[in-house]
């Protein structure tokens, strides 16, 4: 009787992973404990102002907004698909009209900030809910405004033809930012402008 021979068993190399991503995803989580207590914190306050104005009496369901900046998030994977691809081109296209996109979702919020502050006379001080909606709603803006910074600045690279393919694995990591952001506007609406009123 022979031996069978066995094959041999099929090893392929570890290797770390880039550096990155896994920073991105660190920061990610970090930044979704802070979104966790801002959340918490605004659930906890519904109804506890002893003023008006009311979230029922301002707030506004922000359709415009929503699409906008969830739109964003399509145009910014079509963006870093394309750069994949080598379509540069196509690449600083879909890059822009993240851009587009983002600037027309902070307009949104500066409209509605401008009305809730002058027409409604809601401020940080007015009441609980004028002091947590703006906490809320302002931190997630202002993360909105860095990822614009980080949208620019390659977009501005891209206009001056430095963006190539071996670049995506850096777009990619400012898409994960991008799409963490859209994330996050998913959950503030929800508590905000569903739950809230």
């Amino acid at each position: 009787m022979t031996a069978i021979p066995m094959p041999e068993p099929i090893t392929t190399p570890w290797t770390l992973p880039r550096r990155g991503p896994v920073g991105m995803l660190l920061f990610i989580v970090a930044e979704t404990s802070i979104f966790g207590v801002f959340v918490t914190t605004y659930l906890f306050y519904i109804g506890r102002s002893l003023t008006g104005p009311t979230p029922a009496e301002v707030l506004h369901f922000p359709v415009a907004m929503t699409v906008s900046l969830l739109s964003s998030s399509l145009t910014i994977h079509q963006a870093n698909r394309a750069l994949r691809r080598g379509a540069t081109a196509r690449f600083l296209g879909f890059w822009l009209a993240t851009i587009l996109l983002g600037a027309g979702f902070l307009l949104g919020t500066a409209r509605e900030w401008h009305e809730l502050i002058f027409e409604h006379h809601l401020t940080l001080r007015t009441n609980l809910f004028g002091s947590t909606y703006y906490a809320l709603v302002g931190l997630h803006a202002s993360h909105v405004v860095a990822g614009m910074l980080l949208l620019l600045i390659v977009a501005t690279f891209g206009i001056a033809g430095r963006v190539r393919p071996e670049h995506v694995g850096r777009t990619d990591v400012i898409s994960m930012y991008w799409h963490f952001v859209d994330v996050v506007w998913i959950v503030v609406v929800t508590v905000v402008y569903v739950i809230g009123r």
